[in-house]
């Protein structure tokens, strides 16, 4: 069976910035074990895939280590391979995940706009097995649907901060969310899951339906500007709107190819 594959660089104006995906279009599911192979083989922090279901596209997301919830990067770039690569013209991508409902993109000439559910999240107490978990002391904790949130002082904390792999690991969630007010933009953040198989995932888009409703209460603001400060790095721009929150950015073709299983 040959199957099509694409790499797109998500949340990126250029090749080598922003977060990697493989996206490939199916015209049926495979079994779960062949979709979770895929991702392993493929080594990014995220594998879509997708299947036409009457007017929408339902979408499932799988890291090398487990099939996740819900992934922003990797939606931003299947939008992108069905607008750009697969002839879907609508301004209007309906896809719909079986664990997080219906998720619109909407095509604003190069850029792409995501509608997620806004995560639901409290304070968590500051346990020795958080505090473990960086280089840093946080300020404060939360506990959202699938991960952990610490906040610390500055940008800076969150540049220099060198994470715990193996306590993160241990934590009682997905991964783990760090995050500081910005400097030149509203607030910074990495993002941790050794645990799904990503140590460190470059940009983060399920991450910011966490920090955009958090940082939107704290600065007082509905529209923010976001940066991931990883290594290959990325912006975001986030908007609350009551219970959702829509994160725009582009996208960039890295690969097209064929896979053969």
């Amino acid at each position: 069976m040959e199957l099509k594959l694409y790499q797109v660089d998500a949340f990126a104006d250029s090749v080598f910035t922003g977060n990697p995906a493989a996206v490939c279009p199916l015209q049926e599911w495979l079994p779960d074990d062949v979709l979770q192979k895929i991702a392993v083989e493929n080594n990014l922090s995220e594998t879509a895939y997708y299947i036409p279901k009457g007017d929408k596209f339902e979408i499932r997301w799988f890291t090398p280590g487990m099939e996740v919830d819900l992934c922003g990067h990797a939606t931003l770039a299947t939008a992108y391979v069905l607008h750009n690569l697969e002839g879907f013209k609508a301004d209007v991508i309906n896809f719909i995940s079986p664990r997080s409902g219906l998720l619109p993109v909407t095509v604003q000439g190069d850029r792409f706009l995501l509608n997620f559910p806004a995560d639901k999240f409290e304070e968590a107490e500051l346990t020795n097995e958080l505090l473990s978990a960086t280089d840093k002391k946080p300020i404060t904790a939360f506990k959202g649907k699938t991960d952990y949130m610490l906040v610390f002082d500055s940008q800076e904390d969150i540049r220099t901060l060198q994470p715990d792999l193996a306590a993160i690991a241990r934590l009682d969630a997905r991964g783990l969310i760090v995050t500081a007010k910005g400097t030149t933009y509203d607030f910074v953040s990495r993002f941790f899951a050794p645990a799904a198989g990503i140590n460190e995932d470059p940009v983060c888009g399920s991450a910011h339906t966490t920090l955009a409703p958090y940082w939107a209460k704290q600065l007082n603001k509905t529209e923010l500007k976001a940066f991931q400060l990883s290594d290959r790095s990325g912006e975001v721009a986030c908007r609350l709107l009551n219970d959702r929150v829509e994160l725009g950015g582009k996208a960039v073709l890295y690969l097209k190819g064929g896979i053969f299983i």
